[in-house]
């Protein structure tokens, strides 16, 4: 029904910045909240950041004024820009999407998910 696709992950220096991108394909009518959020090897998915379909926004403090998420409605694409990278920001990030089809039912998907590595 909905595909997401995402791109932008790698191996970065600490200090560093990577761009995330997150693309949703497939049966959508609107798109109401696009996020992404992160699986370090010893810890639970938690939410880094996320957008609502007005355009607010929501960050982890962990992240606040070094990342940055924003979305392109047209293209049903959310990102994330990382600045200032950090070794502990190491982790697979998953983009998150609340969907509402075409058939006028609202289902959460995700991403395949994109290695983060921060070297220090």
């Amino acid at each position: 029904q909905v595909q997401l696709v995402e791109s932008g992950g790698g191996l970065v220096q600490a200090g560093g910045s990577l761009r995330l991108s997150c693309a949703a394909s497939g049966n959508i009518k609107s798109i109401n909240e696009m996020g992404w959020y992160r699986q370090g090897p010893l810890n639970q998915r938690e939410l880094v950041a996320s957008a609502g379909r007005s355009g607010g926004t929501n960050s982890a403090d962990s992240v606040k004024g070094r990342f940055t998420i924003s979305r392109d409605n047209v293209k049903n694409t959310v990102y994330l820009q990382m600045n200032s990278l950090k070794p502990e920001d190491t982790a697979v990030y998953y983009c998150k999407m609340i969907v509402e089809l075409t058939t006028g039912y609202q289902y959460q998907f995700w991403g395949q998910g994109t290695q983060v590595t921060v070297s220090s």
